[in-house]
């Protein structure tokens, strides 16, 4: 496996359709995003989408594996890639937001993250169809941070 800095326009966006099913909204963070991806046998199979939000802040917009990949650890092995690239670019503090519930929040939080705050509604106001997970229907967002210094 390879992780590697590449530019927005080599990721598939139907990678990045697997973490966020909005294509409007990931057009309005792909461009200016810091683009991260895992390649094995050449093929892009894993990705990660960052952007700057304040000095020192950044934030995770999509973090995303091909289905048939999935389980095998390669989003964990990406995001601690970009947390250390992170590092190495000053960055103190990284945020992200997901859902209250299912295996993204638990993901985020074996990697050490850690709640910050809830959005009421995010997934009703800026999505225009229903995200569901396991049956249940994904309504509020959680914000999480990782503080890359004590």
């Amino acid at each position: 496996m390879q992780f590697e800095n590449v530019r927005s326009d080599e990721v598939p966006l139907e990678l990045l359709l697997e973490a966020d099913p909005s294509e409007a909204s990931i057009l309005s963070y792909l461009g200016d995003g810091w683009c991260f991806v895992a390649r094995e046998h050449d093929r892009i199979v894993g990705a990660c989408i960052v952007k700057t939000i304040s000095n020192g802040c950044a934030e995770v917009f999509n973090v995303s594996v091909m289905p048939d990949l999935q389980g095998r650890g390669i989003g964990t092995q990406l995001l601690n890639y970009v947390i250390d690239d992170l590092s190495c670019r000053s960055i103190q503090r990284v945020e992200l937001g997901t859902g209250t519930f299912g295996y993204q929040l638990t993901f985020y939080q074996r990697l050490g993250f850690r709640v910050s705050g809830v959005i009421a509604n995010h997934f009703l106001d800026h999505y225009p169809e229903p995200i569901f997970e396991h049956g249940i229907q994904h309504k509020d967002m959680l914000r999480l941070y990782l503080n890359l210094v004590d």
